[in-house]
């Protein structure tokens, strides 16, 4: 789809031309609904060190991805889409019960107080953004109740995806970046996992190529995963 999207930028600029479409722009595979997989949702409840130790596994091209997948799109508010591009997929499991979600894909691609905080300006910024990656999707189950459970879980994803992204994708991650939405989150547990506050958006969205204002401001929260990584990203891997 990234790639579609790219040659449909450059034929409307006229740098190419396009044969005609064979098939609806649509995309049917992502408007497929999610089918629903059923699991155990007897309430969970109780203190973290009381209970099993959690086991986080990385579950992308694995047959708990269709899991995965039915449950965000049951139980997070903005459901399951697919993702485009580079992407990771992980679930955390107390015994052999699921009780969370979290997905990562590509970096967004403006955000003031982002670009403010690393240092960058437009060009720099274009050429090492692969090198930030987004928390996009985060769901602990509702009938999960634990304490301390999600700031556990965002330690324990940190120390994985800093191996499984350079691991499959073959470059480098120096920074991570989420957004929660301020009317629904206070983004307690990015706060307790040390994540830091830069700043808000806009409230607009990106719509075809025009922005729209939707007046959903969200909170910008910034992870960086090492000390020097201002430098790798305004310099990318020359250091």
């Amino acid at each position: 789809m990234a790639c579609r999207e790219l040659l449909l930028t450059l034929a409307r600029k006229g740098y190419v031309k396009l044969p005609p479409s064979l098939s609806s722009a649509h995309n049917d595979k992502r408007n497929q609904s999610i089918p629903v997989i059923d699991t155990d949702q007897t309430p969970l409840q109780g203190r973290l060190s009381d209970l099993p130790p959690v086991t986080l596994l990385s579950v992308r091209n694995t047959h708990l991805e269709s899991l995965y997948n039915s449950l965000v799109h049951q139980h997070h508010y903005l459901g399951y889409r697919q993702i485009v591009g580079q992407h990771l997929k992980y679930m955390a499991f107390i015994d052999d019960r699921p009780v969370a979600c979290l997905g990562w894909g590509s970096a967004a691609w403006a955000v003031k107080s982002r670009e403010s905080f690393v240092g960058w300006k437009r060009a720099v910024k274009d050429q090492n953004l692969h090198m930030v990656v987004n928390n996009i999707r985060f769901l602990v189950l509702p009938w999960v109740s634990v304490k301390c459970l999600a700031s556990r879980l965002l330690s324990l994803n940190i120390k994985m995806i800093k191996e499984d992204w350079p691991a499959i994708y073959h470059h480098p991650i120096y920074l991570l970046e989420t957004f929660v939405e301020r009317d629904r989150f206070m983004g307690t547990c990015y706060r307790a996992a040390n994540w830091i506050h830069v700043g808000e958006t806009k409230g607009t969205s990106k719509k075809g190529h025009d922005h729209m204002f939707h007046g959903n401001i969200k909170d910008v929260y910034l992870y960086p995963l090492r000390k020097d990584f201002r430098e790798k990203l305004i310099n990318g891997n020359r250091l």
